[in-house]
């Protein structure tokens, strides 16, 4: 796996807003949690989709949780760091009753680093078939087997059109299954949306996130909110929140963290599920105290 500081021709991300917010539109729940972020350093794999921003370290992640009222946070290992889990497994030994991780790892992982990730306080993989630097479903056998063997889950990030050809596998998973950012189905989609909230009724997770990735409307991307609201009617209790900090590999307009919080009150209208999605749910998933 070649590493290298970031002195490449790829545009750098531009970085996030500087000024996090707490929602204005609904008041947050004690113990909420941002399930899906990410920490980044500067060395970088030399093969990947794109280059990240500089500012997402340690200190400006923990900073972000702050400013938005975030009691926990979830941290997702970043595909251009491929399976070198450290920074993430170093942020979440400084911070191990408010944090929680997804690590990426190869099939082949032995089991001492396994146990190191489990420690550290890693509740789940990975798997990302959508970037260079992720590691991809054709070992999904050996990556479920690890995860029974922990008490793990699968997280997936795929492109929507992937969703029907994978369903029939992922429903039979025999770990939890988690779907980031809406399955990536943009407005528009019947199909796809058709089957997404069918896997979710089956029994899949899903992470309410990625609004502004997959919108085709400028904020608050309103064009996303019936899809939001079917997967919630779908599971109330197997949908969370995540932020999707600090934003990587998009070109719009950045968006302030508390602008995505306050999409919830479009999204999940009603206050006790709206509560459920940012405390219950992912203390449950990830093993939270409240």
């Amino acid at each position: 796996m070649s590493m290298h500081p970031r002195t490449d021709p790829l545009e750098v991300d531009p970085p996030p807003d500087s000024n996090p917010h707490p929602p204005t539109r609904f008041k947050l729940p004690p113990g909420s949690v941002d399930t899906h972020a990410h920490v980044i350093g500067p060395r970088l794999l030399a093969e990947r989709s794109y280059t990240p921003t500089t500012v997402a370290t340690p200190e400006a992640y923990l900073a972000m949780l702050d400013a938005t009222g975030m009691a926990h946070g979830v941290l997702i290992q970043v595909s251009v760091h491929g399976s070198d889990n450290s920074l993430m497994l170093h942020t979440l030994k400084a911070n191990p009753q408010r944090l929680r991780g997804i690590a990426v790892v190869s099939h082949e992982a032995s089991e001492n680093e396994l146990r190191t990730l489990k420690e550290a306080g890693v509740a789940g993989l990975r798997l990302n078939a959508t970037t260079a630097g992720g590691v991809g479903l054709s070992q999904l056998d050996r990556y479920e087997a690890i995860c029974v063997e922990l008490g793990w889950h699968l997280q997936f990030l795929v492109h929507a059109d992937m969703l029907a050809a994978l369903a029939p596998r992922l429903s039979a998973l025999r770990v939890p299954t988690v779907l980031d950012h809406m399955g990536y189905v943009s407005p528009g989609l019947a199909q796809e949306a058709r089957t997404l909230v069918q896997l979710v009724c089956d029994g899949a997770w899903v992470k309410l996130s990625g609004g502004f990735r997959i919108s085709h409307e400028a904020p608050p991307y309103a064009d996303t909110t019936a899809l939001a609201r079917a997967l919630v009617d779908a599971a109330p209790d197997r949908c969370v929140w995540g932020s999707d900090w600090p934003h990587v590999n998009f070109r719009g307009k950045m968006p302030n963290t508390g602008d995505l919080l306050d999409l919830l009150a479009d999204w999940v209208p009603d206050a006790a599920r709206r509560d459920a999605v940012l405390t219950t749910n992912p203390h449950t998933l990830y093993g939270f105290k409240a």
